[in-house]
């Protein structure tokens, strides 16, 4: 049952993409919600690259090579990111990122993953925008996650994960899938739940 699962919302930062390079993470965020308690355990670091930060992706974090420069590189963090992650259904909003970062782990078998940018689609449609900011916005979740990380804003990869988890925990309260099987958040097949809700 979902009540009893351990949750770990993640988000990454990116360098961005600059012709003829590859993206590189630069910074990680982890939020975890444990099913004994409500609190959230977060954890953040910066990633080291050798790969420039593109103006473009800079304007959107706010992230310079400076805040890098005594960074870990990112394989230097895996025991921490497999001790987060291990055993967990891991959150993201919208993970395609996220799963294109971890496969710098082959073979690392985290998951199930839940999706909040799907998840906010199927069950909040009348919002014309999806994403984690206007979603969070719009449900008034932002002095949760402000209480939560305190002097951080969108687009830190902290601040993106806890607001992904508040998003998820928001999503189970509104439509009381606290006894459900942690599929019915993978299936997305929610008109029983949108059903029950209106009743």
């Amino acid at each position: 049952m979902i009540k009893n699962i351990t949750f770990t919302a993640l988000d990454f930062e990116s360098a961005g993409t600059a012709t003829g390079k590859t993206d590189a993470p630069i910074q990680i965020g982890a939020a975890t919600i444990f099913p004994d308690r409500g609190n959230v355990n977060a954890w953040e670091s910066y990633i080291y690259t050798d790969k420039p930060i593109t103006w473009a992706a800079q304007k959107v974090h706010g992230i310079t090579k400076e805040d890098l420069a005594d960074a870990p590189k990112l394989m230097l963090l895996w025991p921490e990111i497999k001790s987060r992650l291990s055993g967990c259904a891991v959150v993201a909003h919208g993970h395609g990122t996220e799963k294109r970062f971890l496969q710098a782990f082959p073979g690392h078998g985290f998951g199930p993953w839940v999706d909040t940018l799907q998840l906010s689609r199927a069950v909040y449609p009348e919002l014309e925008n999806h994403s984690l900011s206007n979603v969070c916005e719009s449900l008034r979740l932002t002095t949760q996650i402000d209480d939560i990380v305190p002097s951080k804003t969108w687009h830190d990869a902290l601040y993106d994960a806890v607001a992904s988890i508040v998003l998820l925990r928001q999503i189970i309260t509104d439509f009381e899938l606290e006894q459900s099987p942690l599929s019915i958040l993978l299936k997305l097949d929610t008109s029983a739940w949108r059903k029950s809700k209106s009743n």
